[in-house]
Formats: C-alpha cells, sequence, structure tokens
C-alpha cells in the first residue's frame, strides 16, 4: 500500500540522491556530470529549510521501496487581494520512478504537499510543471498562470 511520507534532515542523503535524480531528469544533465557545487547548494538548503520548517520533503513509499518524492518550499510575500494573508507554497521536487508513473502516485504526492500548505494556512499555491505532468496538475484543479516573467 502506497503511502506518503515526510522526510527529515535525518535522511538527507537519501534526499539527496532524489534531489539529483530530480535534476538530472528535469535538466538533463549528464551522467557524467557530478554537479558537485549544486549538490553542495542543495544541501545546505535542506539542511537550513527542513530543519527551520520552511521546506517540506516527502517520500512516495510503496512496500519499503521509495517510489516518489516531493517537495514544498513556504514562504510570504506581501498580503494582496488574491493572498490576504501573504502566505505562500511552491510545490516542486514531484517526480515518480518511470515504473511507477500513471498509477496515481504523483497525484497522492501533490494532495499530501497541497494539505501540508493549507495545514499552515497557505492561501496561495503553485508550482512549475513539465508537459507531461500538465494534465495532471489540471485535473487536481491547477490552472496556468499569467503575466509572469523571469530574468534569465
Amino acid at each position: 500500500m502506497m503511502e506518503i511520507r515526510s522526510v527529515g534532515v535525518s535522511e538527507l542523503g537519501t534526499l539527496m540522491t532524489w534531489r539529483m535524480i530530480v535534476l538530472r531528469e528535469v535538466f538533463d544533465v549528464p551522467a557524467n556530470d557530478p554537479m558537485t557545487a549544486l549538490k553542495a547548494q542543495n544541501e545546505a538548503y535542506y539542511a537550513r529549510h527542513l530543519a527551520d520548517g520552511s521546506h517540506i520533503a516527502c517520500f512516495a513509499v510503496d512496500e519499503g521501496e521509495i517510489v516518489g518524492c516531493g517537495g514544498v518550499c513556504l514562504y510570504d510575500e506581501m498580503p494582496s487581494p488574491d493572498n490576504p494573508n501573504g502566505r505562500c507554497a511552491y510545490l516542486m521536487n514531484i517526480y515518480v520512478l518511470p515504473s511507477r508513473r500513471k498509477k496515481g502516485t504523483g497525484r497522492q504526492i501533490v494532495s499530501w504537499l497541497v494539505e501540508q500548505a493549507k495545514k499552515r494556512d497557505v492561501q496561495k499555491i503553485y508550482l512549475e510543471a513539465s508537459k507531461p505532468a500538465i494534465p495532471l496538475y489540471e485535473s487536481m484543479g491547477f490552472a496556468p498562470m499569467v503575466d509572469f516573467f523571469h530574468l534569465p
């Protein structure tokens, strides 16, 4: 039976293994690139933000095997009419092993992360989506955001 469970600093090594898998796939990083500096920055991020509660990470576990992961960054922005308390959640690092996709695992991870954000009174929840994941997010009620730009 599938379980989504929280991941703490005590599992930093396993969490980093999964983070590197995600980065390699999403950014098409070659297997021979050790990503040493990026890995160190990610380790420092997790150590700091898991400890202070501003990041929540999870694993999807099926019969003792980790088959997916996800995370949510929690932060404040200036309150506005569309987000009166200013609490925000950015879902990220959502990943399911290729052999386990299309079986509801991603949906369970996202639902768990959204629930964690809502427990913390977050009113604005967003994410970036890969093209294959867009139907999942749309089916869960996420809508495209417009009028956003970034400075490369």
